[in-house]
């Protein structure tokens, strides 16, 4: 019996942005053992990323945050903003973990990030999350990251956004806020995965999200959600 040929995935195309040769050279080694990884160029400040994510047009953009000319907040932004590459993925480079700098990046439109020194195995791992369409946001980290800067006095609610979303979809942003996954979300609400998979897919059109990762921000940002609030069990 003749099995029929399946066709290999297209490898994850990933562009590397840090300022020190030393880095790129070392997360280019790590990725290049990968069969389904490959690294497409890499860039040296975040004007040249800017530039390569338009000329390359990689799946996901490895961004280090504190880089000359232009910061790679500065070319998250600019790189979220630019239509043609709705589908780039840009997960920030760190190495001091969440911090300041790594909201400002998620709010530029980044769907995560990674501290400098993770393990190389939670490095692959996190591509591809991201390729999966999930962000790189736990539970955990979301509530220290709104319990540290969005919930400051000084940020203003976004209540205007919200006329934009159903009852429904606002309940269902409130839980994707807490960090729960589609399934969870599902089970919680007692409707199937693709129906909140649909509710999730509509929200994030609707206020401009780009991933899971801006809608946990416009949840809080929002006050549909705040950092007292416990994820349902």
């Amino acid at each position: 019996m003749t099995g029929v040929d399946v066709p290999a995935a297209e490898p994850v195309r990933v562009l590397l942005c840090d300022d020190q040769p030393l880095i790129r050279s070392g997360i280019r080694a790590l990725l290049d053992a990968e069969d389904d990884v490959v690294v497409v160029g890499e860039a040296g400040d975040g004007e040249q990323a800017a530039e390569l994510a338009r000329d390359l047009r990689p799946d996901v953009v490895l961004m280090d945050v504190q880089m000359p000319v232009l910061d790679g907040i500065g070319a998250t932004r600019r790189i979220a903003g630019d239509p043609a590459l709705a589908d780039v993925r840009i997960v920030v480079l760190t190495n001091y973990g969440l911090d300041a700098y790594v909201f400002a990046a998620l709010r530029a439109g980044a769907s995560g990030f990674l501290v400098k020194d993770t393990e190389p195995e939670a490095v692959l791992q996190a591509l591809r999350v991201v390729m999966a369409g999930d962000a790189l946001l736990s539970p955990a980290v979301t509530r220290t990251l709104i319990a540290e800067y969005v919930a400051r006095p000084a940020v203003e609610p976004v209540g205007r956004d919200l006329g934009r979303l159903t009852d429904r979809e606002q309940e269902v942003v409130a839980l994707v806020g807490q960090g729960l996954s589609n399934d969870e979300i599902a089970a919680h609400m007692v409707i199937s995965p693709a129906t909140a998979k649909t509710h999730v897919s509509r929200a994030m059109a609707k206020v401009g999200a780009r991933d899971r990762a801006q809608l946990v921000v416009f949840a809080y940002e929002s006050r549909l959600v705040s950092p007292r609030d416990e994820p349902p069990a």
